[in-house]
């Protein structure tokens, strides 16, 4: 029985981990729609991050991703920032080869899954950003964290959707890049807490020094007891802290790859709340290019196992070559 529990815990995890980030897009979202500061909300976000972990334990931050993410979330919906999460290991892939971190096989299967991911990718986007299509029928029309329309009609408008698409990719891009840069990091840190811990810390100083200089309205900085507070602690608390950890330990006991195909689980479970809670009417648009960028993360993953199991064979048959020598 205990064993069995033991093999069900990542998984159990997993899906804790995209429900908290599903819940971080449509709360932030609820904010924002009642008239949030985007900045101010980011900077909000951190420090109770920050907070947190301090309290639990007394490099380079990605303080200018989280920024852009906040007024592109402003723009566009929760639906649009899950789906952006599943071009994170496409894009990552870019960079690594751009950097020449990593070299692209075509000649392999695995190489050719790769390249057709990327370019998955960047149809996943387009399609996002300029075709919405017919909308699907609401379900329901009552909404429990529904803003104000003044609020709504800030990004209801195309151009603001097409901003905001392309600010949502620019976000992703500067996510992927610290995954990047943060790989070389991890391996002399001591602690993976303590460098949350500190990134949190510094994330939040930096992003209040940016919504200091954007805005000055006083009220934008006023938390009262509604869903702005409830957004502010929910993602600081949910997915700064505990999310970071729960990532942190998925990522040690089974890898990158089983995190990652795991991705699109937070798009339906953003897709579905953010219908019942926010009211977000779904386009045709939206559906087809979440379709796309979810194709393009899996065939990414399944390129990266041919190539491993690529390599593992080449080392088998490299040993077995040796050992035959040898007699």
């Amino acid at each position: 029985m205990t064993m069995a529990m033991g093999e069900k815990k990542p998984y159990l995890l997993a899906i804790l981990f995209q429900s908290i980030i599903a819940g971080t897009f449509i709360l932030s979202k609820a904010a924002l729609n009642e008239g949030m500061n985007s900045f101010v909300f980011i900077f909000y976000r951190q420090l109770a991050g920050a907070i947190v972990l301090i309290v639990v334990v007394i490099f380079k931050s990605i303080t200018l991703g989280f920024n852009v993410y906040g007024v592109a979330l402003d723009y566009t919906s929760p639906t649009l920032a899950a789906a952006s999460n599943n071009c994170l290991q496409p894009m990552t892939f870019f960079l690594t080869i751009l950097l020449r971190m990593e070299k692209v096989k075509l000649r392999t299967i695995g190489g050719v899954a790769k390249v057709i991911g990327i370019m998955l990718c960047m149809s996943g986007v387009v399609t996002l950003a300029l075709y919405k299509g017919p909308y699907l029928r609401p379900i329901v029309h009552h909404h429990l964290l529904e803003g104000s329309q003044q609020a709504q009609n800030h990004y209801s408008g195309d151009q603001n959707w097409i901003k905001g698409c392309l600010l949502m990719f620019l976000a992703t891009l500067c996510w992927a890049l610290w995954y990047v840069y943060q790989a070389p990091v991890m391996k002399d840190c001591p602690s993976m807490l303590i460098f949350t811990t500190l990134q949190s810390l510094l994330s939040a100083i930096q992003t209040g020094a940016v919504a200091i200089a954007v805005e000055r309205d006083i009220f934008q900085w006023k938390l009262g007891w509604d869903v702005r507070l409830i957004a502010v602690v929910y993602s600081g608390i949910m997915t700064s802290a505990v999310g970071t950890n729960l990532m942190a330990w998925l990522l040690e006991k089974k890898g990158p790859v089983f995190h990652a195909m795991w991705t699109p689980l937070g798009l339906v479970i953003t897709t579905l709340f953010s219908t019942f809670l926010l009211g977000e009417v779904i386009s045709l648009g939206s559906v087809l290019g979440g379709i796309l960028l979810v194709g393009s993360l899996y065939c990414v993953l399944w390129g990266k196992r041919k190539e491993e199991e690529l390599k593992r064979l080449s080392i088998q048959g490299a040993l077995k070559a040796e050992v035959e020598q040898h007699i």
